[in-house]
């Protein structure tokens, strides 16, 4: 007997096959982070006119008689990592009460390591900037970037143990929360 043939792919799904397969794959958020952060960095140094304009592009949300008036920056550094921020809050919160955090031992590595991530960028800073009108910026470099540290994570994930991803996704978090602290 013929095996029965495929009905040919609309042209609709001829695009959206492929995008839907990248999407499933466990390292899709990771790649499109560093291929997004790539395109911006060469987009705003190459024409740095262009992306500020972008960035700055106003965004107007209306119902009845009211406006809220929003810049691009404003819907992602407002919207969309809050909505990260939780999600990993979330994780985090999982990993403390049922996963590898549980036990305080396991949690106190993390957050100790996250001391030493606050303290020794901001001295290091603070050593070369000293007597200087710049040493006031001293709190910039304590904050790791958790975006870049998961986004990584994840085109690793399957090669690195699960532990580390939960260590490191902790190391940052505790990090980021002792430079918002400051």
């Amino acid at each position: 007997m013929k095996p029965l043939s495929k009905a040919p792919l609309s042209p609709f799904g001829v695009v959206l096959l492929p995008i839907q397969r990248f999407l499933r794959l466990e390292a899709a958020g990771g790649i499109m982070l560093m291929a997004s952060a790539a395109a911006a960095l060469a987009w705003s140094n190459l024409h740095p006119a262009s992306y500020a304009a972008v960035l700055g592009y106003p965004i107007t949300l209306g119902a009845g008689g009211g406006a809220v008036h929003f810049t691009v920056t404003q819907v992602v550094t407002e919207a969309f990592m809050s909505v990260f921020f939780f999600v990993v809050g979330m994780e985090i919160k999982r990993e403390l009460v049922v996963g590898e955090l549980r036990q305080l031992s396991r949690a106190a590595l993390p957050a100790i390591a996250a001391v030493g991530g606050v303290v020794v960028p901001a001295g290091l800073y603070l050593a070369f900037t000293w007597g200087t009108p710049g040493r006031s910026g001293w709190g910039i470099p304590m904050a790791t970037d958790i975006a870049f540290c998961i986004g990584l994570l994840t085109l690793l994930s399957g090669r690195v143990p699960r532990a580390l991803i939960v260590f490191v996704t902790a190391l940052a978090i505790f990090d980021d929360i002792g430079g918002i602290i400051v």
